[in-house]
C-alpha cells in the first residue's frame, strides 16, 4: 500500500521523527529563531555591587549603638540550621534530578577504572638525573 503520510508515525523500527517529544532544544530554523549565548540571571557585576553594600552597610551599622540587638543563641542556631537543611535539600534534589552522585563508594565501576589500556604514560621510562 502507500506509506503513511508524514508524522503519522507508521514505519520503521522506531517510528518517525515526529514521534519523538520535543524537548525545547532544536537549531535554528528561520531568522527571527536567532542563536542567543547563555544568559545569567544575575550578572556578576550586580552580584559584586550588592555584595559590596552588603558589606559596607553592615561594618557602618557596627559604629551605632541602635543596631546593637541583642539575640538569644539557641534562636540563631535554630534559624542557621533551618536555613541550612532547606539549602541543602534544594541541592540534594536538583543532583538528584540530574543522576548526579558525588561520593565515590556508591559508584559502580568498571573493572579497568584509572588503568592504562596500551600501558601508555611514563612506564619503562627511565630518569635523567
Amino acid at each position: 500500500g502507500p506509506p503513511p503520510p508524514p508524522g503519522a508515525g507508521g514505519g520503521g523500527v522506531g517510528g518517525s521523527l515526529a514521534d519523538d517529544e520535543d524537548d525545547g532544544l532544536s537549531l535554528p530554523t528561520s531568522g527571527s529563531d536567532e542563536y542567543r549565548p547563555f544568559a545569567r540571571r544575575l550578572p556578576e557585576f550586580k552580584f559584586w555591587l550588592s555584595s559590596t553594600k552588603g558589606l559596607l552597610s553592615s561594618i557602618a551599622m557596627t559604629f551605632f549603638s541602635v543596631f546593637d540587638v541583642p539575640v538569644f543563641w539557641p534562636i540563631l542556631l535554630l534559624y542557621f540550621v533551618t536555613l541550612f537543611f532547606f539549602t541543602m535539600k534544594r541541592q540534594v534534589m536538583h543532583m538528584v534530578k540530574h543522576r548526579y552522585v558525588p561520593i565515590s563508594w556508591g559508584k559502580v565501576k568498571s573493572k579497568m577504572a584509572g588503568r592504562e589500556k596500551y600501558g601508555g604514560g611514563m612506564q619503562g621510562q627511565r630518569r635523567n638525573d
